[in-house]
């Protein structure tokens, strides 16, 4: 093999230090270019920093004077995120008029805790939060900006079973209910429910929910139900109603609502009597209904200081056909809680009245619908009860008022008198009631909410239609009222209120 001469060595050597050389100059190159990338790179971080610390002393700075001054703020921009399914307009539209008007730091604060009330009502989110932060520099004054991030639902169903009774009563209902949510982004809630009673009412039901209608800004909501009610045991009817109403303005204080139903009553057992007898059959209930509710007590199970009122007023016979239900229903409900400062004792004070008559040609000696009539009674107490005339406690449901002797079917282990009566119900309803509750001594039972109460009631119904206003007395109307007294402990949990 022939050997390289010395000048190919020479030159080989030479072209292998050339290379070295390039590729230490190809490194200290590439390491420069490194560090002028780090140097840019620190540079804009710097900067960036500078920036947040900046804006951060500028909140920093706002939330110091706030301590010691009202300080001026205007919001610049409300900002969505997390928003994949729910439209933007939805969240706008909700807080939109709770910033419109902020100039103070301190009304951006109370804004903001309204904003994620308000939207948490929506029920359609798994969370959300509402921030804070500094606006542009370069704008005049002080800006804060909204940044709302909201959590979609993972499930959009949600559903519930149970199995529900009134010991007392002695009535027991299997209750279910499934819902869909934010189906369409807008906040929409569609459900279905079913109630099942083994005594006494079943209905199943479909419903949808908006929190806002286009340009409306009240919630809108429609249902379609079919419900029946057993009345045989007590005014030997049964109802049966089909049809569906729409919420056409809800607001914190007001309510009003169309209803469109068409009714069925029967008697099954042929054992109704006159009164009833003439109510059977068909009829169209056509009406709108309006209430204004104030609440402003501490709590409605147990309130121990506050007020609380309700007007209803109800319209019936907005339909031309002649099976159509005319009637006047008015309802006032007046409550108030008294603290008097020792074991959390209160006492809670309440009158309802309600009165119920026809219109219309002749209206004087028409009778008023007996399902909408005031049925007073049961075993429901009536602090947590409020809204109008229904509750007596200790007397039956439906256990007051005029009543009527059922038809007589006589039979060989039956006495020759009946003795068994419908009860018809009042155009006239007053209830009022006293309720003293206290803690009990016990630290067990002051820890877990268990409280005792006194409380006396009294109540009285009557009849004006079908020309009976003629003759009806104040005086005999007071001397016929009728009252109970009693006292008991309250069990409360999650589900429900359990008295002894």
């Amino acid at each position: 093999m022939a050997t390289p001469s010395p000048l190919e060595e020479e030159s080989t050597k030479t072209l292998t230090s050339e290379g070295h050389e390039s590729e230490e100059v190809e490194e200290e190159i590439d390491e420069e270019v490194d560090e002028e990338d780090d140097e840019d790179e620190d540079l804009e971080e710097a900067v960036v920093g500078e920036e947040a610390v900046r804006r951060s002393g500028r909140l920093g700075d706002l939330v110091r004077r706030m301590e010691r001054e009202r300080v001026s703020v205007r919001v610049h921009d409300v900002v969505v995120k997390g928003n994949t399914k729910t439209r933007d307009s939805l969240i706008e539209a909700e807080v939109e008029r709770l910033f419109r008007d902020v100039s103070t730091l301190q009304e951006l604060l109370a804004a903001s805790s309204a904003a994620a009330d308000r939207l948490r009502r929506l029920d359609v989110f798994d969370g959300l939060t509402v921030k804070l932060e500094a606006g542009p520099p370069e704008l005049p004054g002080n800006t804060a900006n909204v940044v709302i991030e909201v959590v979609e639902m993972k499930n959009p169903f949600t559903g519930d079973i149970g199995i529900f009774s009134k010991p007392e009563a002695r009535t027991w209902s299997l209750e279910g209910s499934l819902k869909l949510k934010n189906t369409f982004g807008y906040g929409d809630i569609w459900d279905a429910s079913l109630r099942y009673g083994w005594d006494q009412t079943s209905d199943i039901s479909f419903g949808v929910s908006l929190p806002r209608f286009k340009s409306l800004s009240t919630p809108l909501m429609a249902r379609v139900g079919l419900v029946s009610q057993d009345w045989l045991k007590f005014s030997s009817y049964k109802e049966q109603l089909l049809g569906f109403s729409v919420g056409l303005l809800t607001t914190k204080y007001h309510d009003l609502a169309y209803n469109l139903t068409w009714r069925t009553l029967t008697d099954p057992s042929s054992m109704s009597s006159k009164s009833i007898r003439r109510q059977l059959g068909h009829s169209l209930l056509s009406s709108l209904k309006y209430t204004y509710k104030v609440d402003q007590r501490n709590s409605q199970l147990r309130p121990t200081r506050g007020y609380a009122y309700a007007l209803t007023t109800q319209l019936g016979g907005l339909a031309p056909d002649s099976r159509s239900l005319r009637f006047i229903r008015q309802e006032i409900d007046l409550r108030c809680a008294i603290p008097l400062g020792f074991y959390k004792t209160a006492l809670n004070l309440g009158i309802a009245a309600g009165c119920i008559m026809p219109w219309g040609r002749g209206f004087m000696d028409k009778p008023t619908p007996l399902p909408d009539r005031f049925f007073i009674g049961g075993y429901t107490s009536p602090v947590c009860s409020f809204g109008g005339p229904t509750t007596l406690l200790g007397f039956h449901s439906r256990g007051l008022g005029p009543s009527e002797t059922r038809r007589f079917k006589p039979s060989e282990n039956e006495p020759s008198e009946p003795t068994v009566r419908d009860f018809l119900g009042g155009d006239l309803a007053v209830t009022a009631f006293a309720d003293l509750s206290f803690d009990l001594p016990l630290k067990l039972f002051r820890d877990n909410g268990i409280h005792g109460h006194v409380y006396a009631s009294a109540g009285n119904l009557a009849k004006l239609s079908e020309n009976e206003l003629r003759s009806f007395s104040f005086r005999r109307f007071a001397e016929s009222f009728r009252s109970s007294l009693g006292f008991g402990i309250i069990f409360p949990t999650k589900l429900f209120r359990m008295e002894v």
